[in-house]
C-alpha cells in the first residue's frame, strides 16, 4: 500500500480546507540558465518573449529562496488580469508536487506515480491530454522533478505494493516512446521517499528517505540499472524535507525537530556525521532550507528559525532569532527576498525581518491574508517581479503584492483550480503561473491537472 505523511497532519490539513471553507473573510543567487528552445504551440502572453528562462528545480535556484529574478512580463499591475490558459491531463492528484520548466517543457508528478511531460506553451487547446511522454507507474510520488544536465531526477516509492524508496532518473527527451522507464534507479532505504526533492550538486545528486537517512549518489548514476549511494546519514526522525546545497554543504531538515548541515563530498566513509545541528523545536515535515546572505531559514510546525548557515563553531546550534508565534501551523518553505521572509502560517502568509528583530523571538511584520473562503495554506510561496504566490486548499491560488504598507494585506488575485487540495507550490517564468493540482469533475485516475495561468490578448 502507498506510504501516507503524518496522518495525523493529513488530517489537520483536510480538516482546515472543510471546516473553514464554510468561513468567510475578515477585512481587508544562483540564476535559472536562458534558453533558446519554446514550443510553437500557442502563445498568449501579451508581452513577448525574446530570452525565455528556466525553473529547473523545486524553489527555482540551488539556495531554494522561492525568488524568480529574471520575470519581466508579470507585474502587480496586470497580475489582477490573469486568467486560465490551459490545464494538462495527468494521472491522480498532485499532491505536492511542483512543476520544473526546462527547455520548453514542463515536468511534474501526480500520486499515481508517474511523471509528465508537456510542453510548456500548451498543445493549443484549453484542456492538453497528449504529454510528450510519461513514465511507468513508479508506486507513489509526492516530491519535485529537479532537472539537470540532460537528466530528470525525482524520488518515488518502489511499487504500490512496496514501501522501499528509489530515486529516478530519465532523459529529458524521454526514450521515444509515450512510456518510459527510468534510465537508473537509486536505491532509498526501506522506506518511501515523500516530499524530499531532489538536490543536484558537484556531481551528485541529494535525496531524503522517510527513514530518517539522507542519500548522496553519483548524479551520472553508476553503470548498472540500480545504484547505491556514495554515502548515507542518519537523523533522528524521517526526512520528508529537500536537501539545499550551497558552498559545499548540504542541509536538510528533520522530522526529530533539527536542521542537519554536511559535508557534500562525503566524509571518507559510507556513513557520515552532522557538521553541525539546529534545533528547531518541532518537526520539519516538508520544508526546505531557505539561503540567503549567510542565513539559512527553516520552517517548522511552530516556527520560522534563522540560524548562520557556517553554524555556530559547536556540534549544536541555537537559532539567531526565531518566529514569536509558536501556537500557530507554519506550512511549506520560506521564501527570501529583499530584506524579508515569507512564510505560509494556517490561512495566510506572516513576513518576517530577514535579520530578525534584535531579540530571541521576533513578530511578523505584516500579514498576507488571503480573501473569501478560508482553508490551510500548505504551498510554499514564490515571489517574482514584485508578486507573490501561493496555492491554498480552497482550489486556489493567491497573489498578493510583495510590499505591504499596513499589518494585514490582502490578496491581488486568486486564480481557481478544481480541487480543494493545492498543495504544489506555484513555478512563476515567462508571464505564467504553473501549478499541480486536480479536477474533481473527472474518474479519480485521470483527476490530476497541471495548471497554467496567464496575460491574453483579450
Amino acid at each position: 500500500m502507498p506510504v501516507t505523511m503524518h496522518p495525523m497532519l493529513r488530517i489537520w490539513f483536510l480538516l482546515t480546507a472543510l471546516v473553514l471553507a464554510a468561513c468567510q473573510s475578515g477585512p481587508g543567487l544562483g540564476p535559472a540558465v536562458p534558453t533558446a528552445a519554446r514550443s510553437t504551440a500557442a502563445r498568449s502572453a501579451v508581452v513577448p518573449l525574446s530570452r525565455p528562462v528556466n525553473w529547473p528545480q523545486f524553489r527555482f535556484d540551488d539556495p531554494r529562496t522561492g525568488v524568480n529574478p529574471l520575470e519581466t512580463v508579470l507585474t502587480r499591475k496586470n497580475v489582477p488580469r490573469l486568467q486560465l490558459l490551459w490545464a494538462a491531463e495527468l494521472g491522480a492528484l498532485v499532491d505536492y508536487s511542483s512543476p520544473a520548466i526546462v527547455n520548453g517543457v514542463v515536468y511534474i508528478a501526480s500520486t499515481d506515480g508517474r511523471l509528465w511531460a508537456y510542453p510548456s506553451d500548451g498543445c493549443g487547446t484549453s484542456l492538453c491530454t497528449s504529454p510528450l511522454w510519461t513514465s511507468q507507474s513508479l508506486g507513489q510520488i509526492l516530491d519535485s522533478p529537479t532537472v539537470a544536465k540532460g537528466f530528470v531526477y525525482i524520488g518515488s516509492q518502489t511499487s504500490p505494493s512496496s514501501n522501499a524508496g528509489k530515486l529516478d532518473v530519465f532523459s529529458t527527451g524521454g526514450c521515444g516512446q509515450s512510456e518510459c522507464a527510468p534510465l537508473w534507479q537509486g536505491l532509498v532505504g526501506t522506506k518511501s521517499v515523500l516530499e524530499s526533492s531532489p538536490a543536484v550538486a558537484g556531481g551528485r545528486v541529494f535525496i531524503g528517505g522517510f527513514d530518517g537517512k539522507l542519500y548522496a549518489f553519483k548524479a551520472t548514476g553508476c553503470g548498472s540499472s540500480t545504484c547505491l549511494p556514495e554515502w548515507t546519514a542518519t537523523t533522528g526522525g524521517s526526512i520528508e524535507s529537500t536537501p539545499t546545497v550551497i558552498k559545499g554543504v548540504v542541509y536538510v531538515g528533520s522530522d526529530d525537530g533539527n536542521l542537519y548541515a554536511f559535508k557534500a563530498k562525503g566524509c571518507n566513509a559510507s556513513s557520515c556525521t552532522p557538521l553541525w545541528t539546529g534545533s528547531l523545536g518541532s518537526a520539519a515535515f516538508a520544508s526546505s532550507p531557505a539561503i540567503a546572505n549567510g542565513i539559512v531559514y527553516m520552517v517548522s510546525q511552530h516556527a520560522l528559525s534563522a540560524f548562520k548557515a557556517g553554524g555556530c563553531g559547536s556540534s549544536t546550534c541555537a537559532p539567531l532569532w526565531q518566529s514569536s508565534n509558536s501556537s500557530d501551523f507554519f506550512n511549506g518553505s520560506a521564501a527570501v527576498h529583499k530584506g524579508r521572509v515569507f512564510v505560509p502560517v494556517e490561512d495566510g502568509l506572516d513576513v518576517y525581518p530577514a535579520k530578525g528583530c534584535g531579540k530571541a523571538t521576533c513578530a511578523p511584520l505584516w500579514d498576507d491574508f488571503g480573501s473569501g473562503r478560508q482553508a490551510a495554506i500548505i504551498s510554499s510561496p514564490t515571489i517574482a517581479n514584485g508578486v507573490v504566490y501561493a496555492g491554498r486548499n480552497t482550489s486556489e491560488v493567491l497573489a498578493w503584492s510583495e510590499s505591504c504598507k499596513s499589518n494585514q494585506c490582502t490578496n491581488i488575485w486568486s486564480g481557481a483550480t478544481n480541487d480543494s487540495i493545492v498543495s504544489s507550490s506555484p513555478a512563476v517564468v515567462n508571464g505564467k503561473v504553473y501549478i499541480g493540482s486536480a479536477d474533481d469533475s473527472f474518474p479519480s485516475n485521470i483527476a490530476g491537472r497541471l495548471y497554467v495561468f496567464g496575460l491574453t490578448n483579450r
